[in-house]
């Protein structure tokens, strides 16, 4: 009996003692089991992180070298001055000129005034008290005309030599943005100074109903809203370098100049031109809310796009090839909107 029962203990030492192996052998395996999963974990997660710092890195020396190439311009001094364009509607021009005024970024205002008779005395006065009383911090605003004897578009783009400051905001006297919308787009402008940052943008493509393929059709805003994109912003309301007047009065071919002065229209489109050939890069497009204070101009009547349509193609031809380039960028002022 005592045979047997010490038998019987020995089997269960056994029997416990096999259990127990096999469990440490189950535990060892999960333990190797999990160290190799938190090795492949730890693995992967390096290697992202390896593969993510390079691809930040490829894109931030991208982005550098594609920067630094835009920057053939030095950085640009501080202020702008308003190139407003007008034309025997001096009720607008002094409703612009009183509200441009007090824009804080605003150096001085420069008025291209193309009319047979000089302005009036009583004009002058009236702007110069108008700058006074609404200039913030009673600052020192320069008011001048620049007397054209001919009346031609051209004349909006006349160089002007001794300008104080870099940005151009050039604009008609029929639209009026607030003064927030035009500091940022002054802050956009500066952080491109090569191209042209305005609120009016427009577009091209090639024309598939025709046959040859470098037949180019003018885009509107509703072609702009529907595709997308844009590869101009509007003189009547955009910043670009002084340096662009010097080019477009000295450097940019004489036929399209003289397209312009004859045709009567596109000196607009004929500075994308330029601006586009020299820089390489597209405009931008800054959203802003434009006030119409004047009555509907050329644009709206008939014809208007086929004519801008040939201004675009003849203007294609005198490059050689069609400099201008479509984006869909738009500056977003995130501080005003609520979706952006």
């Amino acid at each position: 009996m005592l045979c047997g029962l010490r038998l019987v203990g020995v089997m269960r030492g056994n029997f416990l003692n096999r259990r127990i192996l096999q469990r440490f052998r189950q535990l060892m395996i999960s333990s190797f089991l999990g160290s190799v999963k938190i090795k492949l974990l730890l693995g992967c997660c390096i290697a992202f992180t390896v593969v993510f710092i390079a691809g930040r890195a490829a894109t931030s020396v991208g982005l550098r070298h594609r920067h630094e190439s835009l920057r053939s311009f030095p950085t640009p001094r501080k202020g702008y001055t308003i190139l407003i364009n007008t034309w025997k509607r001096n009720d607008l021009l002094k409703q612009s000129i009183s509200h441009y005024a007090s824009c804080v970024g605003l150096d001085s205002i420069h008025i291209v005034w193309s009319e047979p008779d000089p302005p009036s005395e009583s004009l002058r006065e009236f702007l110069w008290h108008s700058i006074k009383s609404n200039s913030r911090d009673d600052k020192d605003i320069e008011l001048r005309f620049d007397i054209n004897k001919e009346d031609s578009l051209n004349n909006r783009f006349k160089e002007i030599k001794d300008l104080k400051t870099d940005a151009i905001f050039s604009i008609d006297d029929d639209v009026i943005f607030p003064c927030t919308s035009v500091e940022f787009a002054f802050s956009a402008w500066q952080s491109a100074p090569d191209t042209m940052v305005g609120f009016v943008p427009r577009g091209h493509w090639v024309d598939k109903l025709k046959k040859n393929t470098d037949y180019y059709t003018y885009g509107g805003w509703w072609s702009v809203w529907w595709m997308g994109t844009y590869s101009m912003v509007l003189s009547k309301a955009a910043f670009f370098h002084k340096n662009y007047l010097f080019s477009y009065t000295n450097q940019m071919p004489p036929s399209i100049r003289e397209f312009v002065a004859k045709n009567r229209n596109c000196e607009d489109i004929a500075m994308s031109f330029l601006v586009a050939n020299a820089s390489g890069a597209p405009p931008i497009w800054v959203k802003g809310k434009i006030f119409e204070i004047g009555s509907a101009g050329i644009s709206s009547l008939g014809g208007h796009n086929s004519q801008r349509t040939q201004c675009v193609n003849e203007f294609v031809g005198e490059y050689g090839r069609m400099p201008l380039i479509s984006t869909s960028v738009k500056a977003v002022d995130s501080r005003n909107s609520w979706f952006w």
